[in-house]
């Protein structure tokens, strides 16, 4: 059985909700929003801070990280929440059993063998309609929010991971959320996270 299990997910496709319904069936440890607490109170850094770029880039492309300032090390704040980040997912997988979602864990844990890492996706007309339905409407078009979002997660990624964002080889799974349904989404992944060892 797996223990780890690490959900990526594009804006609005329901893969925190996913991630939720499978920790909380497989009886696992849910990490999300967690793991900012845990990254501040290692760090120093604000829970703000950290909330706005754990998983975003500056900008909505890679070279947004060129004009971040820099220590006389050449070493940014944006490097340091990364190595924060490494050891918080590292330390928080060393311990088993749980469910990340976001945050490059993918990555982060890519050479553990005890891991599932899941990509969820779904198309731009389901997406738009989960995040009015959750978040509201705001001054931003919808779509505009969405590909803002996720292209600032893609720009991060490839940053730091030298890997595409979304890339079917970067995961075991990926699952179309607006095809298959959130609950189907959950039960592939728990019946997967049980059978494969």
């Amino acid at each position: 059985m797996k223990k780890v299990i690490t959900i990526s997910r594009e804006f609005g496709s329901g893969g925190r909700t996913i991630g939720k319904e499978v920790a909380k069936k497989l009886g696992y440890e849910y990490y999300d929003k967690e793991i900012i607490e845990k990254i501040a109170s290692e760090s120093g850094l604000s829970k703000s801070f950290i909330e706005e770029n754990a998983e975003h880039a500056p900008g909505t492309n890679i070279f947004s990280y060129a004009f971040v300032g820099r220590n006389e090390n050449g070493e940014s704040i944006s490097d340091y929440l990364w190595k924060a980040q490494c050891k918080v997912i590292n330390d928080i997988a060393e311990k088993g059993n749980c469910v990340i979602v976001g945050r490059c864990a993918d990555y982060i844990l890519l050479d553990r063998i005890d891991c599932l890492h899941v990509f969820v996706h779904a198309d731009m007309e389901k997406r738009i309609d989960r995040i009015i339905n959750l978040y509201g409407e705001t001054n931003e078009k919808p779509e505009k929010r969405i590909i803002k979002k996720d292209k600032k997660r893609k720009a991060n990624y490839k940053y730091y991971t030298d890997r595409t964002w979304g890339m079917s080889q970067n995961y075991h799974i990926t699952l179309d959320s607006g095809v298959i349904g959130i609950d189907k989404c959950v039960d592939v992944i728990c019946n997967l996270a049980k059978d494969l060892k």
